[in-house]
């Protein structure tokens, strides 16, 4: 099985999950870098180039947003293929809503998921779990080292969706949507100065980017050891905030508005 990421606009990344044969994408913002990939010879080897080509045979949607839908409708007009979106938003095109507590397996590639509830960035949104693969594809809601803006949700649905993302083992692959990994670290080092992990880490995703290579996927392991969002009840974070607004946290989700109220700012 093989996970590639088809980059799509300025810093968006379509995932594909293939076997070589068939395929399924996860957000495609854009039809574009899908049909490319999907043509014989699209993609690159280290993709799991496919001589004679992939078939689409699924398309999974994390939330509403048009960089995240806005290539389905046609996608669809070059073959009818299962949409899974969330039960809590309306998306065009999507043909089995599906909510936190569900699951489903597909065919080709054979590949089970798990849906994960994860409100926040918006309502409705969620996360697909695969522990075959080790892999969670969560959209907007887990960046490397940051998470999203709370169009929609509230600090407290947030934390809680970060944790639920959190608590998955190890050596999950976090699989999200956008290239952000530098600019989160940046603030990452400034909320929690001295953490090493952090530090070497930046070092690495810096590399990375002057190649135009992706820093992602992340791991859980890596998002638990340099992810202020997921350690906003560390000490050392608090008592930067404490310096930053002049005031501590009321409590945890306190705390993590107004982590995430700085890095609006930041």
């Amino acid at each position: 099985m093989h996970i590639v990421a088809l980059q799509a606009f300025r810093d968006n990344y379509i995932w594909m999950i293939h076997d070589s044969r068939s395929a399924v994408v996860v957000d495609p913002g854009d039809a574009g870098p899908v049909l490319a990939a999907c043509a014989p010879g699209g993609l690159p080897a280290a993709g799991g180039s496919a001589p004679q080509g992939l078939q689409l045979a699924g398309i999974l949607v994390t939330h509403h947003h048009p960089d995240h839908t806005g290539g389905i409708a046609e996608l669809l007009r070059h073959r009818a293929v299962p949409v899974w979106g969330p039960a809590g938003e309306d998306i065009g095109g999507v043909s089995r809503q599906v909510a936190g507590g569900d699951s489903f397996e597909l065919d080709a590639p054979r590949l089970h998921f798990d849906v994960l509830d994860v409100p926040g960035h918006t309502l409705g949104h969620i996360a697909y779990h695969c522990p075959s693969l080790a892999v969670v594809l969560c959209g907007d809601t887990l960046f490397s080292a940051g998470c999203g803006r709370l169009f929609e949700g509230t600090p407290g649905q947030m934390l809680e969706s970060l944790e639920r993302l959190g608590s998955l083992p190890d050596n999950t692959q976090v699989l999200c949507a956008h290239e952000y990994t530098v600019s989160n670290l940046q603030f990452a080092r400034r909320v929690e100065p001295g953490n090493a992990d952090t530090e070497e880490y930046e070092r690495w995703c810096l590399r990375q980017r002057s190649e135009l290579l992706p820093t992602l996927p992340s791991s859980i392991a890596r998002e638990r050891r340099v992810n202020p969002f997921l350690r906003s009840d560390q000490a050392g974070i608090r008592e930067q905030l404490r310096e930053h607004f002049g005031r501590d946290p009321v409590d945890r989700v306190d705390a993590f508005a107004m982590l995430r109220q700085w890095k609006n700012d930041f």
